[in-house]
């Protein structure tokens, strides 16, 4: 059933990061012909952001040193958006040959994360990010930027909200469009998600710029998801079949699923685009070129 619920957006945007963060830690290369034709599937369900790939190091994501050749074979869909992940002014380099329009970058809310992550601290990372936003914004690209450790973090323990909006008012004013808060380690809990935006609206910055990346590490995403949207936030992150996790921290587990929150969403009457049963239908093909079933409930659910 469709019942809707007061307090809530009628429409959703759902940034797909299924090719990018869902297989970045796959052990096994997955050959960029299937990247390719996964994209492709999950345009022709509907969505509208496909994050594609990243052009970090390859030393650093051997999953993703294919980006290149990714871009070249895939077939760009004129009303789909393909933004991809940049570390650093190479990467801008590499994208900007690419023809890319919207790119992201990688920020973090704490100080380990920045040093492990990023070789920097937490305040030098913005000195590495200025020079990359504002190349990218003069060639005309859009900018995005990820805030990772956003609720806690494994070697830090629980974040304060002020840090992670501070975070993020910096990035904005550098010239980020929109910023993701992440849920890396997948701790947060609703009223934790709300917390967490109410200090970003606090310092500033308007729901329309903030987006919610939630990790289903405890089971929370969906719940997580909710209460942001219940505060106004419209862009939600997802990975189609659950896909993902983060290489630079162990206890990262699946993002969450495209199709556990297109069930939702559809439950509450909120458009977002997609077509669910496609959906399914893409993320089986995906667990079949991986090898094992998709952790998504509703894939399973749906599929089986």
């Amino acid at each position: 059933m469709h019942v809707p619920a007061d307090g809530l957006p009628e429409q959703v945007t759902i940034y797909e990061v299924g090719a990018r963060d869902g297989l970045q830690n796959e052990r096994t290369v997955v050959p960029v012909e299937v990247k390719a034709e996964f994209l492709d599937r999950l345009a022709g369900a509907g969505l509208g952001v496909l994050e594609a790939t990243s052009f970090v190091h390859p030393k650093w994501v051997p999953q993703l040193a294919d980006a290149a050749d990714l871009l070249e074979r895939l077939e760009r869909r004129s009303d789909v958006d393909y933004p991809v992940l940049v570390p650093n002014e190479r990467g801008l380099d590499r994208a900007l040959d690419a023809g890319v329009q919207h790119i992201a970058i990688f920020a973090s809310a704490t100080e380990t994360f920045a040093r492990k992550n990023l070789n920097r601290t937490l305040d030098e990372q913005f000195a590495m990010f200025e020079p990359v936003v504002k190349r990218a914004r003069g060639e005309g690209l859009r900018v995005r930027a990820y805030v990772s450790m956003a609720f806690g973090d494994p070697w830090e323990g629980a974040v304060a909200p002020a840090q992670v909006a501070a975070v993020g008012r910096r990035l904005v004013d550098m010239g980020c469009w929109q910023f993701s808060l992440g849920d890396t380690i997948g701790t947060g809990t609703p009223g934790h998600a709300e917390a967490v935006i109410d200090a970003c609206v606090a310092a500033g910055l308007g729901v329309d710029v903030l987006a919610v990346h939630f990790h289903d590490t405890y089971g929370q995403a969906l719940a997580n998801t909710l209460a942001a949207l219940r505060r106004g936030v419209t862009t939600v992150d997802a990975s189609a079949g659950g896909l993902g996790g983060c290489p630079y921290a162990e206890s990262a587990t699946g993002n969450l699923a495209t199709e556990d929150l297109v069930w939702m969403l559809d439950g509450l009457g909120i458009a977002h685009g997609a077509n669910l049963d496609k959906l399914v239908e893409t993320s089986t093909w995906m667990a079949e070129q991986l090898g094992r079933p998709s952790p998504s409930r509703v894939v399973r659910a749906l599929a089986g």
